[in-house]
């Protein structure tokens, strides 16, 4: 399936989604909870077959909804367009209204001279696979985390810490993820305050705190 670019993504009209990282991204405001799971069912229809490349976050106050085709990573495609407008006229109908300056995506980018050496640990340690990696980033299946993108840069004696974030989970899997994130490739470089938290390393040095609520009365 042909993959658009962000002028064939404009070129579209699609007034209510924005093009942001990975995929079509659209945020409807809502009255109450109750307006927005009849949305959701309404909804269903329209992307039912393409639950890869579908994601719908509803709170107070508005639902989010993210469309991509999932091949080589997360593109845009005419069936993602075709789905937005279905979503949008879904939205219409119902009297919704879209706030398409409110959506936003976390994307984490890391410098590393090699994505095929860190890569596996970043996908063990946030997604608890160190398969789930795809070309240059990491993508979490369940979406619970964002996306990391390895930005290439020249080899060099010292690692450099290029950014650093603490990954808080719950304390009864800590242990695992640790443990799986060790054995793709990473260093254990400090735990003398765990479970509250531990420091790991990737092979090229770049460091992260996993944390856990236990122990922070």
């Amino acid at each position: 399936m042909e993959r658009l670019g962000n002028s064939q993504i404009v070129a579209a009209g699609l007034a209510d989604w924005r093009a942001l990282g990975q995929g079509l991204h659209a945020r409807y405001l809502l009255d109450d909870l109750a307006a927005g799971a009849a949305f959701a069912v309404d909804v269903a229809p329209v992307v039912d077959g393409a639950a890869d490349g579908v994601e719908l976050r509803l709170r107070p106050g508005s639902i989010d909804l993210t469309l991509y085709t999932v091949e080589d990573g997360r593109w845009v495609t005419s069936r993602d367009v075709d789905r937005a407008r279905g979503i949008s006229e879904i939205a219409r109908r119902r009297g919704l209204t879209a706030a398409p300056r409110q959506v936003a995506q976390l994307e984490l980018a890391l410098d590393t001279p090699s994505h095929e050496r860190v890569g596996p640990f970043w996908a063990a340690l946030l997604t608890g696979d160190a398969g789930n990696t795809v070309y240059d980033s990491v993508f979490d299946p369940s979406d619970r985390v964002p996306a990391v993108w390895f930005q290439i840069t020249d080899e060099h004696e010292t690692p450099r810490q290029r950014w650093h974030f603490d990954l808080w989970l719950a304390p009864e899997v800590a242990d695992e993820r640790i443990a799986a994130a060790v054995a793709a490739g990473g260093t254990l470089v400090y735990d003398g305050h765990a479970p509250m938290f531990t420091i790991l390393a990737d092979p090229d040095g770049n460091r992260v705190c996993v944390c856990t609520s236990t122990g922070r009365d």
